[in-house]
């Protein structure tokens, strides 16, 4: 009994540290075998993807509102030029939907909402540019990551398999750990982009809302102009006739 006792004390353990080594970032890399390299290079990716459209987005981002005030001055006024000029100095999509439906301020009102579509569509094109990519690689790289698991788990079994079917749990441990980590760098890729990507995606849709409103709004301030130029013409010949009828009765 006291000979066994000392036998499981002396015995060699599997430490934690023996198992799971301090490893830097090169080192995980390595010991994820090379499909670590195609999902280093997914997030290096993802990440210069995700920084383009953030700027784009935030460049294109104004204030809707002082925009449409100072579009509406204009069109009151009939300073269509003026209005042209602001619309070009504005950037952004929103801007470039009301400076397309202003440019053509004498065109029917029909014409002037299928002009604002056009536009729009246009636009959204421009705004939703590599969105799939970050899709893809949050769909993809998970299961990168289980494939590498897979390979890895194989590779392991063969080693075993090639020195007659034994394998100390060490060696099995070390293997599986090996194998689990390009799982881990999967998901821990994958999680992050979906979430840019989610973000990203709703910055588009409101961008498409505030297009969809300055392009309904701009062509109702040019209708509401029309209109009433229209009533001020009428009212001029109104007056116009009278004066030529008070004129005729003097002269009678």
């Amino acid at each position: 009994m006291g000979n066994s006792t000392t036998n499981v004390v002396n015995a060699p353990h599997c430490s934690t540290t023996a198992i799971f080594p301090d490893l830097n970032m090169l080192e995980i890399i390595e010991k994820g075998g090379q499909l670590m390299w195609v999902l280093l290079g997914c997030s290096i990716f993802a990440m210069a993807v995700a920084a383009e459209r953030f700027l784009y987005y935030h460049r294109s981002s104004i204030n809707v509102r002082l925009l449409l005030e100072g579009i509406s001055l204009r069109l009151r006024r009939k300073e269509y030029a003026e209005a042209v000029r602001e619309c070009i100095g504005t950037p952004g999509p929103v801007a470039r939907v009301v400076h397309a439906v202003v440019l053509h301020h004498d065109a029917p009102r029909a014409e002037l909402k299928e002009i604002a579509q056009e536009t729009g569509q246009l636009e959204v094109q421009r705004l939703e540019r590599y969105l799939p990519v970050l899709s893809t690689i949050a769909f993809v790289a998970p299961l990168i990551g289980l494939l590498g698991t897979i390979v890895g788990m194989i590779d392991t079994f063969i080693q075993v398999s090639e020195v007659s079917g034994y394998a100390s749990p060490f060696q099995l441990f070390r293997g599986v750990y090996q194998s689990l980590v390009t799982s881990a760098a999967g998901l821990v890729i994958g999680v992050p982009v979906y979430i840019v990507y989610s973000f990203l995606a709703s910055t588009v849709r409101n961008l498409m809302r505030e297009m969809e409103r300055a392009g309904i709004e701009v062509v109702n301030l040019i209708s509401d102009a029309r209109r009433d130029r229209s009533i001020l013409s009428f009212s001029d010949e109104k007056v116009a006739g009278k004066e030529e009828s008070v004129g005729t009765k003097g002269a009678r």
